[in-house]
């Protein structure tokens, strides 16, 4: 009885989440040479270093204990992730063993994630391959797409540890004297090439950057320099491989073009820029969509967006048929992250209008209903937003942006100077809004029309906001985000009001009162007619803002 009991629970039970990792950005130099030169430096106390050592006094250098490390480290085939700076690794011995995951950050420095190795494996043979956590499985998805983990290489190192620590016993800078054995291996997990060196690093904990240079200068003096490799694995694999491009993937794809680089001051050095920085959110929002992260698939779809406007802002600079596809491939994945995001929004309009409301304008239970609505709508359009994260045609426009960032396929005109090019193309997203709202103002009231020229007018805004953002012009963009927000208030009442009578019919047919529901619809129209009247004020002043 009590096993029965037992399962019926288990089975109701939510399985758990994944385990969170914890994480800190990781600030570390390396350096090579005779380390017996740096052995004096590492051990002296105290060390004086000046404005760079810490207020509660001069900083001092502790030995800690040595530690013996073995890592497997996984990878693609093609070293997708080490052509981002990013490393994965398995890691025994030591402090800090588990799962470690480095990604970019920064100014050069790394956010580094740990997760606890499983009791179950980290017994076992360390350089045996091991399942990755599906925790860092999908941090890492966007850029594997649908290539393999698999062992790449594994390290052994027998480090050395100093700490530099204050008269407060914080340690400041951590300093690894490492002796390390290598091996790259192959697909199939044999032994490619084999290699041993030693380095010394030195890594931030609590101290600054400036105490950091003066341990740099320490370590120059002593007679090192700085690495050439920008981590162990990079030395252990060998030199860097490029970005995967879209070379021989199918469309959408953007064809090779000639590597040489836009002039500086040029727009088209402006736009290659852009396109480098949208592709690169783009890409690190896929893991928090995975991750379902709160306001996530919101803003991976102001990514597809904006990449979508840049490219239409920025046509008249692109050699359209080397970009043929992409626009539409964006808008296929804002439509995708839309649906879950569109009912996630208008559930929470219509709870917080419902909050507004006597409790006698509101009878039966509508918050419930609406709330699970809301959730039950966007778990289902989430479930089949991750479907198409895992399709191969979302895969073929990742490997098509990498392309387009890496070498955007610029015509002739992108050497004209920036600051002429973006006093054009800003006046020219400037009238087109101004336009496309006076119209829509003309139109009646009420109508299928208006509906959808307003609709129109609130994409041109959120265009012309997109492009005086990316072209650095805060007043610009300020003035058309306040019109595109009143635009887009508007849109939100139009959405809810047409989602409120079939939230009444199925109540109806539940035998719940529907006079709640009615109230909710009259509030959106009024909300409605409200931002219709705020609209010309807000037209005006983005009809008169100046691009400088």
């Amino acid at each position: 009885m009590a096993q029965k009991s037992t399962a019926h629970k288990a089975r109701r039970t939510k399985p758990p989440r994944p385990a969170e990792p914890t994480g800190h950005v990781e600030r570390e130099r390396k350096y090579e040479g005779d380390a017996a030169a740096a052995l004096p430096f590492l051990t002296d106390a105290p060390l004086p270093f000046g404005k760079a050592a810490g207020k509660a006094g001069p900083v001092t250098a502790v030995a800690a204990d040595s530690e013996s490390l073995r890592a497997v480290y996984y990878d693609t085939p093609d070293q997708r992730l080490l052509a981002r700076r990013i490393t994965l690794r398995r890691r025994t011995g030591g402090h800090d063993a588990g799962w470690h995951l480095k990604l970019p950050a920064a100014d050069g420095a790394r956010l580094e994630l740990h997760l606890p190795l499983d009791a179950s494996t980290s017994t076992t043979d360390p350089d045996a391959p091991q399942e990755v956590p599906t925790e860092f499985l999908v941090r890492v998805r966007a850029y594997v797409r649908d290539g393999r983990l698999a062992p790449v290489a594994r390290l052994a190192t027998e480090r050395r540890r100093t700490l530099l620590t204050d008269g407060a016993d914080r340690v400041l800078v951590e300093l690894a004297d490492d002796s390390v054995t290598a091996q790259s291996l192959d697909p199939g997990g044999a032994v490619r090439h084999a290699e041993s060196w030693h380095e010394v690093e030195a890594e931030l904990v609590e101290g600054d950057v400036p105490l950091l240079d003066a341990v740099e200068r320490r370590l120059l003096e002593a007679g090192l320099r700085r690495s050439a490799s920008a981590s162990k694995l990079a030395r252990a694999l060998g030199a860097t491989p490029p970005v995967p491009s879209a070379a021989e993937q199918p469309a959408p794809s953007v064809k090779s073009a000639q590597p040489a680089q836009p002039a500086p001051g040029s727009i088209g050095a402006l736009l290659t820029a852009l396109l480098r920085q949208q592709v690169g959110q783009l890409l690190a929002q896929d893991a928090e969509v995975r991750r379902d992260a709160p306001d996530a698939v919101h803003q991976m779809r102001i990514s597809a967006r904006r990449l979508r406007s840049t490219l239409r802002v920025h046509e008249r600079l692109l050699r359209l048929d080397e970009v043929a596809g992409l626009e539409d491939e964006l808008r296929w994945l804002g439509h995708a992250l839309g649906t879950a995001r569109d009912r996630e929004v208008l559930g929470e309009r219509l709870l917080r209008d419902l909050d507004t409301l006597h409790r006698t304008e509101h009878p039966g239970p509508m918050r419930r209903r609406l709330r699970t609505w809301s959730r039950q709508g966007y778990r289902t359009a989430w479930r089949q937003t991750m479907r198409e994260l895992e399709g191969r045609r979302y895969f073929a426009l990742l490997d098509a942006l990498d392309a387009l960032a890496a070498r955007p396929p610029l015509r002739g005109r992108a050497d004209r100077p920036a600051a002429t090019e973006v006093r054009r193309l800003l006046t020219r997203e400037q009238h087109r809004t101004c336009h496309r709202v006076a119209s829509a103002l003309a139109l009646a009231p009420g109508t299928t029309e208006r509906d959808e020229a307003m609709h129109a007018a609130r994409r041109a805004a959120k265009r012309a906001r997109y492009a005086g953002e990316g072209a650095a012009q805060p007043r610009f963009a300020k003035v058309m985000k306040a019109l595109q927000t009143v635009l887009g208030e508007r849109q939100d009442a139009f959405m809810a009001a047409q989602a409120l009578p079939g939230l009444a019919e199925a109540a109806h047919r539940a035998g719940e009162p529907g006079f709640g529901y009615g109230i909710l619809y009259a509030r959106q129209r009024e909300a409605i007619t409200a931002a219709e009247a705020e609209v010309p004020a807000r037209q005006a002043a983005a009809g008169a803002v100046r691009v400088k």
